[in-house]
């Protein structure tokens, strides 16, 4: 549970610094948040897959540091990430 309120607020921070970052991507407070919580959790939960070491310190619930920080890195890139996407398509049309 703990891994994935990590990637949540990450993916949330992640697509609020994206949106305010840049207006073409701005999809206003909420929907930067909305965008950042999906992208962070799914980018996140891919993260833990596919990354042995984490998904092993996770399952054994002996968090350390670094799973944390990877956690919060993947959580808030997925946010980032999603939301650019989101902003481009939506600015776009």
């Amino acid at each position: 549970m703990e891994q994935i309120l990590i990637n949540l607020i990450a993916g949330a921070v992640g697509g609020n610094a994206v949106g305010k970052s840049s207006p073409t991507f701005d999809l206003g407070t909420l929907g930067n948040t909305i965008a950042g919580l999906v992208g962070g959790g799914v980018l996140g939960q891919i993260i833990t897959l596919m990354w042995p070491a984490i998904a092993a310190s996770l399952q054994g619930g002996n968090f350390d540091i670094g799973s944390i920080v990877a956690q919060a890195i993947g959580g808030g890139a997925g946010g980032a990430i999603l939301t650019a996407i989101v902003g481009a398509i939506k600015n776009r049309a």
